[in-house]
C-alpha cells in the first residue's frame, strides 16, 4: 500500500500531508474516510476512543426511513433515506436485514385513515424497492399480535430493516483502511492552525503528541463537534449542536415472532420493540434534551419508567424496572434549528463549511445511520473544490467487507456455512455469518474441529475470532469486543470478560 505524499514543514523536518484529516471514528466519519480513500485521496481518521464507541454504537438497530419524520413534513430526508435503505441492503446483506414493523392502533391514538395515508406516502416514497409494502392486519388470532393485549385487535404492517449498527462502522473503517485510509482509535484531536495552504494539526495518542498536515479538516466528531470546532484556529464559529439523549433497554424475550412492534404513545411519540440477540427483547428510544458529559450518558429513572409504561400500554404481561437486563444511552448531535420539542428537531444532517479562504474545513452536524452514505458524497461533493483531483462518486453498489454474497442470498450463504464447517455450533454460525459475512473464511479457514479455534471463552467466542477482531478491526479492549464488535457480553458474564482480557493482553491489546 503506498504511502500517503509528503511536503516539508516550515522547520525543514517532513510529515505526512494528507489530503483529509478526519475526526470522529463514528459512521459519519468512517463513510467519509471509506468514499475520500475508495476516490484516491490521501486520508487520515483519528478517533479519541474505539470506532463506534458513542452516540454509532447506541441507536435502534435500524436501517429506515423514518415512518415518523412524515409527520414534521421531512419528505426530502424520508425519501432519501428510503432509497438508501435499498443500496445499503444491497451492499451488506450480511449486517443488514428486511424486519416487518406491526403498528397496533390503540383506541385514542393516530386515526386509522392518517396512519393509512402515512403508510402509502412511506410505500411511494421509497419507489420500486424490494421490500413488501405495508398493508392493514387484525392482531387477534395472527402471529403479528402475539404477547399483546386482547383489546388490540386491528393494526398495520410495513417494512424496513434491522442493522447492527457498531459492526457497520468497523466494516466501512475496514474498507476504508483497505483502500489506503489511515484508521488511527485512541487518538486525539489536540489542535490545528493555518499553516500556508494546508493545516497543521496536532494528534496525541498513548505514545504522545504528533504533528500532521492536512489539505482538509472534516470534523465529525458528533456530541464534541463543538468542542472541535473551538481547538481550530481561524474558523467560523456555528451554533453548537442540540444534544438529545435517547436511551433503550433490554429485557428477555416478550414476543414470539420475528417482527418488530412499533407503538404509538399518548405524548405522540412512538417507541419500539424488537427481536434482539435471538433471547432478548430492545425497546427505546427516549428523546430527552442533554446538557452533561456525553462520554458516557446513562438512562435515568423517568426514562426506564417511559419505556417500561410505553410497552405496558399494549402487552398483556407487564414489565418494570426490575425486568431490565441491560441498558444503553446515545447522544444524537442535532443540528439546532430552534424547534422547542426535542423530538421534532430535524434528524437531517447539515453540513458547514468553515472558511472563505484557504484550507477548508467541514463540521458534520446531525445525521442517521441510514443516510451516512449519501451524507459521504455530500461531504466530498461540498470539498472537492479545496482538493486534488478525485474520482467519482462509487459507494452506491460497492459492497461492505464480505457483503460480497451471491445474489445478496444470505439464507443460502448461511447454509453454505453450515454445510463447510458442520462442527460450528447453529447460533455460533448464523452470528458470525451476519457479522462477517464471506470474511469468515478469513476466522474458520481450515479448522476442521471447533477446538482448531483455539480457547473457548463461552457465548460462541474463540480466540480465532479474538486474534481477527485484533488485527483486522482495531479492537484493543474487552468492551470493544463483547459489545461493539459483537455482542456476547449480552450471554456472558465475568469469566469470559477475564478470559477476553487475559488473550487481549499476550497480545498487546
Amino acid at each position: 500500500m503506498d504511502s500517503p505524499p509528503h511536503a516539508q514543514l516550515h522547520d525543514g523536518s517532513e510529515k505526512p500531508l494528507h489530503d483529509l484529516l478526519i475526526i470522529g471514528g463514528g459512521i459519519n466519519g468512517a463513510a467519509i474516510a471509506r468514499d475520500a480513500a475508495g476516490r484516491g485521496l490521501s486520508v487520515l481518521l483519528v478517533e479519541k476512543d474505539d470506532l463506534a464507541s458513542h452516540t454509532s454504537s447506541a441507536s435502534t438497530k435500524l436501517i429506515h426511513g423514518g415512518l415518523r419524520y412524515l409527520e414534521y413534513y421531512e419528505f426530502r430526508l424520508v425519501r432519501e433515506a428510503l432509497g438508501e435503505r435499498e443500496r445499503l441492503l444491497g451492499i451488506a446483506p450480511h449486517l443488514i436485514r428486511p424486519l416487518h414493523f406491526v403498528l397496533p392502533q390503540p383506541p385514542g391514538g393516530r386515526p386509522g385513515w392518517l396512519i393509512r395515508i402515512g403508510l402509502f406516502l412511506y410505500d411511494h416514497l421509497s419507489g420500486r424497492g424490494t421490500l413488501e409494502r405495508s398493508k392493514a392486519v387484525r392482531l387477534s388470532g395472527s402471529g403479528y399480535g402475539d404477547g399483546l393485549k386482547r383489546e388490540t385487535a386491528k393494526g398495520f404492517v410495513y417494512s424496513d430493516c434491522w442493522v447492527d449498527d457498531a459492526r457497520l462502522v468497523a466494516l466501512t473503517a475496514r474498507d476504508a483502511a483497505d483502500r489506503g485510509a489511515d484508521i488511527r482509535t485512541r487518538t486525539a484531536f489536540v489542535a490545528a492552525r493555518r499553516d500556508g495552504a494546508v493545516w497543521s494539526a496536532t494528534i496525541r495518542d498513548g505514545g504522545g503528541a504528533q504533528a500532521v498536515r492536512a489539505r482538509a479538516i472534516v470534523n465529525a466528531a458528533g456530541p464534541w463537534v463543538g468542542q472541535v470546532l473551538g481547538l481550530t484556529e481561524g474558523v467560523a464559529p456555528e451554533r453548537p449542536p442540540r444534544l438529545v439523549k435517547g436511551s433503550h433497554i433490554v429485557v428477555g424475550r416478550r414476543f414470539r415472532g420475528e417482527h418488530a412492534y412499533i407503538l404509538q404513545n399518548p405524548d405522540g411519540r412512538i417507541v419500539f420493540a424488537i427481536p434482539y440477540e435471538q433471547d432478548f427483547t430492545l425497546i427505546g428510544t427516549t428523546d430527552v434534551p442533554f446538557s452533561a458529559d456525553p462520554q458516557a450518558p446513562a438512562i435515568d429513572a423517568d426514562e426506564t419508567a417511559y419505556l417500561c409504561e410505553s410497552v405496558n400500554r399494549y402487552f398483556a404481561a407487564p414489565i418494570g424496572p426490575a425486568d431490565v437486563l441491560h441498558s444503553f444511552s446515545g447522544v444524537r448531535p442535532l443540528f439546532d434549528d430552534g424547534s422547542d420539542d426535542a423530538s421534532a428537531v430535524t434528524r437531517d444532517y447539515v453540513l458547514k463549511l468553515g472558511c472563505d479562504e484557504g484550507p477548508q474545513y467541514l463540521s458534520v452536524f446531525g445525521g442517521k445511520i441510514t443516510t451516512c452514505r449519501r451524507l459521504a458524497e455530500h461531504a466530498l461533493t461540498d470539498l472537492a473544490p479545496f482538493l486534488p483531483a478525485m474520482g467519482p462518486a462509487w459507494t452506491a453498489d460497492a459492497p461492505l467487507p464480505g457483503g460480497d454474497i451471491a445474489g445478496g442470498d444470505f439464507d443460502g450463504f448461511v447454509a453454505g456455512v453450515r454445510a463447510r464447517w458442520p462442527f460450528l455450533p447453529g447460533p455460533m454460525a448464523l452470528r458470525m455469518a451476519r457479522a462477517y459475512g464471506t470474511r469468515i473464511d478469513r476466522i474458520i479457514g481450515d479448522a476442521r474441529s471447533i477446538d482448531d479455534l483455539g480457547e473457548d471463552m463461552s457465548g460462541g467466542l474463540h480466540a480465532a475470532e479474538v486474534d481477527y477482531l485484533v488485527a483486522q478491526e482495531w479492537a484493543r479492549t474487552a468492551d470493544d469486543i463483547l459489545w461493539r464488535r459483537t455482542k456476547i457480553g449480552l450471554h456472558t458474564g465475568a469469566a469470559t470478560r477475564a478470559k477476553l482480557e487475559k488473550r487481549l493482553a499476550g497480545a498487546g491489546g
